[in-house]
């Protein structure tokens, strides 16, 4: 399979009919081991410092189902000669909601150039159809039938587009994620390789010396932790009329609160109004005596609307009533 870094080679994939590859246990030695020479003579030199250029020695490795192509670039994690690495794994299943309750999208729904939704997939095939719009070709690892980029293209066309894509366009690549997700939790261990009691051995078998064994030579043993998964699953926190009976009894709850704050503030000046009554009763008293008998005096009427608001407001449990407001008048 090609990628970013050019010709990889994938294990267990499945394709063209193969047949999957099972364990039958868990733990050291049942899975993958691999002895990897990484021939360090045939590197390219370092003229140059470009934003490409890598510094280290070794293999990059990524983890993934077989419904998910590679994205090694940023995904893998590396390996390094004179060690045997150990990588114990453990599969996570992960389930997300779609809207109104999530945001993620249905992995049957396919895209351009492959059957199976997943967010490297969306990435690569995003990034394709932005370099063929741009550049008129795609590169090396890219699907499709578009013709391949010629070395200029790649470097003056292709590569500053997706340098601009990752920076200033990151609006055009929107990648949701997966209703459905398989992914595999990684943990890393090594061993320094050769010991001392097996460097002459190894330099009999492999007709190499010590010094390249320690140099070029490591070993990658990728096993399941235990044969088992562990489940992530996103809920609905709420149903359509879970939600609005919710809604219902909090503001039922609110309204409650609010009108029994209302009540609580007219308590500190209940004496004041209490003395305003009385004045103003005696007042109106004396007025009513200073009057000849011809004048008419008009009473206080009943004011039906506000008489039958205060009077409900004010009947309120645990709270003292004010009185009407023809006997604050009055």
């Amino acid at each position: 399979v090609f990628t970013k870094y050019g010709k990889c080679y994938m294990f267990n994939s499945g394709e063209d009919g193969k047949p999957l590859l099972t364990t039958v246990k868990g733990g050291t030695g049942n899975g993958l081991e691999i002895m990897l020479d990484i021939q360090q003579d045939e590197y390219l030199p370092i003229w140059g410092e470009t934003e490409e250029t890598t510094f280290e020695a070794g293999v990059k490795v990524q983890i993934h189902s077989q419904s998910e192509p590679p994205f090694i670039q940023e995904l893998g994690f590396g390996v390094a000669p004179g060690f045997q690495t150990f990588v114990a794994t453990q599969e996570q299943r992960l389930t997300y909601l779609p809207p109104p309750w999530g945001e993620c999208r249905s992995s049957e729904m396919g895209l351009d150039f492959f059957p199976v939704y997943s967010i490297t997939a969306c990435r690569i095939d995003c990034e394709t159809r932005y370099i063929v719009e741009n550049c008129n070709c795609r590169m090396v690892h890219m699907p499709g039938d578009a013709p391949f980029c010629t070395p200029e293209q790649h470097k003056e066309c292709a590569e500053p587009a997706l340098g601009l894509l990752a920076e200033k366009d990151s609006n055009y690549c929107l990648c949701r994620t997966p209703c459905n997700l398989t992914r595999y939790n990684k943990e890393l261990s090594m061993v320094k390789i050769p010991s001392k009691t097996s460097a002459k051995y190894l330099e009999k078998k492999f007709n190499k010396s010590e010094k390249y064994i320690s140099e070029n030579i490591l070993v990658l043993d990728i096993f399941f932790e235990a044969l088992n998964y562990e489940t992530i699953e996103q809920k609905k926190a709420y149903e359509v009329a879970a939600l609005l009976g919710k809604s219902k009894r909090l503001l039922h709850k609110f309204a409650h609160l609010m009108g029994g704050s209302l009540l609580s503030l007219t308590t500190p000046f209940r004496p004041l109004l209490q003395l305003i009554k009385e004045k103003l009763l005696d007042l109106l008293g004396k007025e009513e005596d200073e009057g000849s008998p011809e004048e008419n005096v008009s009473t206080c009427e009943t004011m039906p609307n506000h008489s039958e608001t205060i009077s409900h407001t004010v009947t309120v449990p645990l709270q003292t009533a004010l009185g009407t407001l023809e006997e604050i008048a009055c």
